[in-house]
């Protein structure tokens, strides 16, 4: 049976098959990387694919730039 606390602590929506829950493997990544794989992983899960999939990809892009802009700075910063 389900009770409120396990659609707060499991929600069916974040369990795989498996068994796997999604927090078990995003807990070891960075904020939008996590993120990005939550809104994958529950893509088919609560009616709205295409939405969660934008969210994902939005998420990936800030990680990009995250990226990008560290890497800049390390280059400036090796050049003083």
């Amino acid at each position: 049976m389900n009770t409120p606390s396990d659609h707060i602590n499991h929600p069916p929506h974040y369990r795989h098959p498996s068994g796997i829950e999604c927090i078990d493997i995003t807990e070891h990544m960075n904020f939008c990387l996590g993120n990005a794989i939550k809104y994958i992983w529950r893509c088919d899960s609560k009616g709205q694919p295409i939405q969660d999939l934008r969210k994902a990809v939005a998420y990936l892009e800030r990680e990009i730039d995250r990226r990008i802009n560290a890497a800049n700075l390390a280059m400036k910063e090796e050049r003083r």
